[in-house]
């Protein structure tokens, strides 16, 4: 009978641990800023008092760096839904455009990655398929990291790419889209009921990136939920049981986030963002020729600079969403 209290106890302690975590970088963060404040303040009054127009460039560095850690650090407080600080996982699925597609599905993959690595959080496979030809035409991914569903709730959608194609000898220009699925990692066991009867659970013989058991034994797991058409899966644990615990965990919370949008919707007498996963549906556009521009559809956030953006820097995109979110809800309240 001691054994519940212990691992609860166990949870709670290391949830505070990770709160005292984040509020003691919070605390940093906020010496960091007062210290670069006192610096420019210093560097300004040489500048007036020397009249050397050469450290109008340092102090307009400074001054850069100064407003990206204070977004960075005021972001955070926009981070205030129940699962924002949860671990997320990722689901891309290349849509209409064949080979292309597939191709601009890894992309999007590489660009998570590299994102995910710039943040200090760790990523791992939980399902891969190959595309025919070239690149991939589903991952998922768990981004392990503080408020990584927070920052990545901001990506859910369908991404559009337009290029001049690598694979058409034509040389023609071609439209691919990608459609992208968040949600939480919730460990906690959810109250929702899954029916016997609403599922169908298949195996199958494991392939792609992932972990040793890949291509010896059919102990991936998919599972499809018909009521809803949602289909999970995994096949990177070490077992057949651990990836279908892991999968029906997946269905769990899809199908909690699902009822919960549908609520928040229905309140708010909106449409939700992405209910419909549809090639009509994108989220941000990725242009490449005729000229380069990478827009989000939300929120008007844009930037030229489209192989900065494909190699991780999507903070801004993720910070406009935030804000754009916030703003949104304190209308509609």
């Amino acid at each position: 009978m001691e054994a519940p209290d212990f691992w609860d106890n166990a949870e709670e302690s290391q949830k505070k641990m990770k709160e005292l975590s984040s509020l003691k970088s919070d605390m940093e963060t906020y010496r960091s800023l007062k210290s670069q404040m006192e610096d420019m303040e210093t560097m300004i009054e040489m500048g007036y008092e020397e009249n050397d127009p050469a450290l109008i460039p340092e102090i307009q560095e400074m001054l850069d760096q100064f407003i990206q850690d204070f977004d960075n650090i005021r972001i955070k407080t926009l981070l205030s839904g129940e699962y924002d600080t949860e671990n997320a996982i990722v689901k891309l699925n290349a849509g209409a455009g064949g080979t292309e597609a597939c191709d601009w599905c890894g992309m999007l993959y590489r660009m998570y990655t590299r994102w995910a690595e710039r943040k200090g959080f760790s990523i791992e496979v939980l399902d891969y398929l190959d595309g025919d030809e070239a690149g991939v035409k589903s991952v998922t991914f768990q981004v392990d990291g503080e408020n990584a569903y927070g920052y990545l709730k901001s990506e859910k959608g369908v991404h559009r790419l337009v290029r001049i194609s690598p694979f058409n000898a034509a040389g023609k220009r071609q439209t691919s889209f990608v459609s992208c699925d968040v949600m939480p990692d919730i460990e906690k066991d959810l109250d929702v009921e899954i029916n016997d009867d609403d599922i169908r659970i298949d195996t199958y013989r494991s392939s792609g990136a992932g972990g040793q058991h890949i291509n010896k034994t059919s102990s991936a797991i998919r599972i499809t939920h018909f009521p809803t058409g949602i289909v999970v899966q995994c096949q990177n644990e070490r077992s057949q049981h651990q990836n279908k615990d892991k999968a029906m965990q997946m269905l769990k919370a899809k199908l909690f986030m699902l009822k919960q949008e549908e609520a928040e919707a229905k309140l708010s007498g909106i449409r939700g963002e992405v209910t419909d996963i549809g090639w009509g549906h994108q989220i941000r556009s990725y242009v490449l020729q005729p000229y380069t521009m990478v827009k989000d559809l939300r929120t008007n956030e844009e930037t030229g600079n489209v192989n900065a953006v494909l190699d991780g820097a999507i903070d801004p995109f993720i910070n406009a969403y935030l804000k754009w979110k916030a703003l949104n809800v304190n209308a509609v309240s």
